[in-house]
């Protein structure tokens, strides 16, 4: 049969195309292999086929198929034809016994091929006949679209973020050092919750900034323990991770949010709110800087809510003058936010793959907590349903030590409290759902964990 009349197994659609139309055709393979249309493996019509379906020159065909070759969308077979090439998700590295590690704290993968393909059409497509953004430096706080797109995607938590308070940071940490650095220096105090994120530690240790442990409880910070550590310690800032707090996945009640904030105005103290896992309640607490956006500098990383890789966070000052500073600090450490992967992150967020990955992640975070709750059924944990970490008080005759070295002997990895812990570390461990590539790796890790809760620990003891 000529290959010219052989019926297409695909057309793309091009009423609406503009510009050159060999891109229309490039584009509309990426979108389609976002939607699930065109999976991996699939091959794609002949060219010429193709060309005498549309009505249009072989080598407008060509040219498009050479594009989605050049964006990794698919690749040729010599004598066999064109075939997609879709990105397919890794099944991760299980350690021994195909168990995981948990001890890192990521989000899940959820299991949605067009999704994932969307985020990487996203990626390769991105400003690719803009040389500035490849061969220039950028502004050091962000470009005015990388500002105003953050200002946007927070504010349904924030409210209305002018987008000259907002700093754009390499990362959550590169954040913490710019707002740290500014707002304290060597032998000042800072305050934070007596089990606090293991990044503050390592940053005010290198910064030589004493740390004051505040008390907390199941709900979070202590708003008497915080007023008491003001009138004794004169801290220059209090840091806090007020929802879904890491590790023990408290949520701050608004009464305390308000009462913290009227303890730090009172004392002249800055607030450093770390929300990291802001964007994953669907029906959140209002941000300590929603209530004193005067005092408050908001951390707003992407890694838990997004993506880890893009290392972005969006910092929102008090006061433009404070943004000034911070962008000094940045300057003065960083040079400069990558401007790539800001660039990606404005992308994400502006044409709604950002909400779209938001929406995976929550489905399949709740999903892994109802998981870990069948498989640590009566164990003493600390959870939230809307987060994918859960904090585990070990029972009577276990301390955290035997127990970590345990579960490392059967392959699972682990965070002891230590790793939180300013004063006193409890035996209690903190666990990471979203690190099994699969839920069932994840159940079957989770079971191993049950069972060692109901054994003594002298049993596992073999010295000979």
């Amino acid at each position: 049969m000529d290959e010219d009349r052989v019926q297409v197994s695909w057309v793309p659609t091009l009423g609406r195309a503009r510009g050159p139309l060999y891109l229309a055709i490039a584009d509309e393979i990426a979108a389609d292999i976002a939607a699930g249309r065109l999976n991996d493996g699939m091959r794609l019509p002949p060219q010429r086929a193709l060309a005498a379906t549309l009505g249009i020159d072989f080598t407008t065909v060509s040219r498009a198929y050479n594009e989605a070759r050049r964006r990794g969308m698919v690749e040729g077979r010599v004598g066999q034809g064109t075939y997609v090439k879709a990105r397919r998700r890794s099944a991760g590295r299980p350690t021994a016994g195909g168990l995981v590690d948990m001890s890192m704290n990521l989000p899940p993968l959820f299991d949605d091929p067009a999704l994932t393909a969307r985020m990487w059409m996203e990626v390769a497509t991105l400003d690719q006949r803009d040389p500035e953004l490849l061969m220039r430096y950028q502004p050091v706080g962000g470009t005015e679209r990388d500002r105003a797109a953050g200002a946007a995607w927070l504010k349904p938590r924030l409210g209305d973020v002018p987008a000259d308070r907002l700093v754009v940071c390499t990362g959550a940490q590169g954040a913490l050092l710019a707002s740290v650095g500014t707002l304290a220096t060597r032998g000042d105090n800072i305050c934070a919750e007596a089990l606090a994120y293991p990044g503050l530690r390592s940053l005010a240790a290198f910064l030589g900034i004493g740390l004051v442990s505040v008390g907390i409880d199941r709900s979070g910070i202590l708003p008497e323990a915080f007023e008491a550590a003001c009138v004794r310690y004169r801290p220059r800032a209090l840091y806090c991770n007020p929802t879904l707090h890491n590790p023990t996945t408290a949520t701050l009640p608004p009464e305390r949010r308000e009462a913290i904030v009227a303890i730090a105005r009172r004392h002249g103290v800055a607030i450093i709110e770390d929300d990291a896992y802001g964007a994953l309640p669907a029906n959140p607490a209002p941000p300590l800087a929603a209530l004193a956006p005067d005092l408050v500098y908001h951390v707003a990383g992407l890694a838990k809510c997004l993506s880890p890789a893009l290392r972005i966070a969006y910092l929102v000052a008090p006061d433009r003058s404070a943004a000034v500073r911070l962008e000094g600090a940045i300057r003065a450490t960083a040079g400069m936010t990558s401007p790539l992967s800001a660039a990606i992150a404005t992308r994400w967020l502006e044409d709604g793959t950002a909400q779209a990955v938001l929406a995976a992640i929550r489905a399949e975070a709740g999903a892994r907590q109802q998981i870990a709750i069948e498989r640590l059924a009566g164990a003493d944990l600390l959870t939230d349903r809307e987060g994918f970490h859960l904090w585990l008080k070990l029972p009577s005759g276990w301390n955290r030590g035997e127990f970590t070295a345990q579960l490392r002997t059967a392959g699972i990895g682990v965070v002891a409290s230590d790793a939180f812990s300013i004063s006193d570390p409890p035996e209690a461990v903190r666990l990471g759902l979203g690190a099994a590539p699969t839920r069932d790796q994840l159940r079957h890790s989770l079971d191993v964990i049950a069972g060692l809760l109901l054994q003594s620990p002298a049993a596992q003891n073999l010295v000979v």
